[in-house]
């Protein structure tokens, strides 16, 4: 494991010991969304973010961040860290063990790093340059894709089909026709499956920069592939598209953009 790769499960940790003792506790949610909406947000997710940023300005404070709840500090850095401290707030709130914590490294504007945590159940899935690996309690587990090389064959994945409108609805609803079986409400403990060799393919749309930047190394180092609806590099439009077996992303694009 490469010094930068070690840092970031030490930031994975530092997230957990934060926010375990808020889940299932009293912990009060704000909505940051406007009338008619919900966003939540809770005091775990920015103390999460707010204890990796300390560690981050003390190792290396010539580093960037991005952050969901902090916003950018030097995002223009040559390594930047990009963090989603609680990914699945509404999971979270809801007592559920899929909330996620997602670090990434930047480096050149390209993510290099990447760590989902699971707090709660004691995971950290982790992908760089030295692989892509499961630590819980002590063992490292390489971790490995699945062959599935036809959409029929595919299980597949999104948090919640009500987040597509329009043509991106009908897109998910014949990706989800073509696919053996569907599965909702993971958040990003979905693409964590993919890179376990799982879930086979992970569509989803509205991410943000810290939605996807640490997804990207892991399920990369596993054998799989992330790629925008276009088939383009994962971009601000949000659009991400996620598999296991790189044979799937022409029949899922497909899929997606008749």
């Amino acid at each position: 494991m490469t010094e930068l790769e070690a840092f970031a499960v030490e930031l994975s940790h530092e997230a957990a010991r934060t926010a375990l003792p808020y889940f299932r506790g009293d912990n009060i949610e704000e909505n940051k969304a406007g009338p008619g909406a919900f966003d939540p947000v809770t005091e775990a997710d920015r103390a999460s973010e707010a204890a990796i940023r300390r560690l981050i300005a003390a190792r290396y404070p010539h580093h960037g961040v991005i952050g969901e709840e902090y916003g950018e500090d030097r995002p223009d850095a040559d390594h930047v860290w990009v963090l989603d401290p609680i990914d699945g707030t509404r999971a979270f709130i809801a007592g559920l063990p899929l909330w996620t914590t997602l670090i990434a490294l930047r480096h050149n504007e390209r993510a290099v790093i990447g760590a989902i945590g699971q707090p709660y159940l004691r995971e950290i899935f982790l992908g760089g340059p030295s692989g892509a690996r499961l630590l819980r309690d002590g063992a490292d587990t390489p971790l490995k894709t699945r062959a599935c090389a036809s959409l029929s064959d595919a299980l597949i994945a999104t948090t919640d089909p009500d987040i597509f409108v329009g043509a991106d609805r009908e897109a998910w609803t014949r990706l989800r026709a073509s696919a053996r079986l569907a599965r909702l409400g993971c958040d990003a403990y979905a693409y964590a499956m993919v890179a376990a060799g799982r879930i086979d393919l992970v569509a989803e749309t509205e991410l943000k920069i810290w939605d996807w930047s640490a997804l990207l190394p892991v399920i990369e180092a596993a054998g799989g592939k992330v790629t925008g609806w276009a088939g383009q590099s994962p971009d601000g439009d949000g659009r991400i598209l996620a598999v296991g077996d790189a044979a799937l992303t022409d029949q899922a694009l497909a899929a997606l953009t008749l």
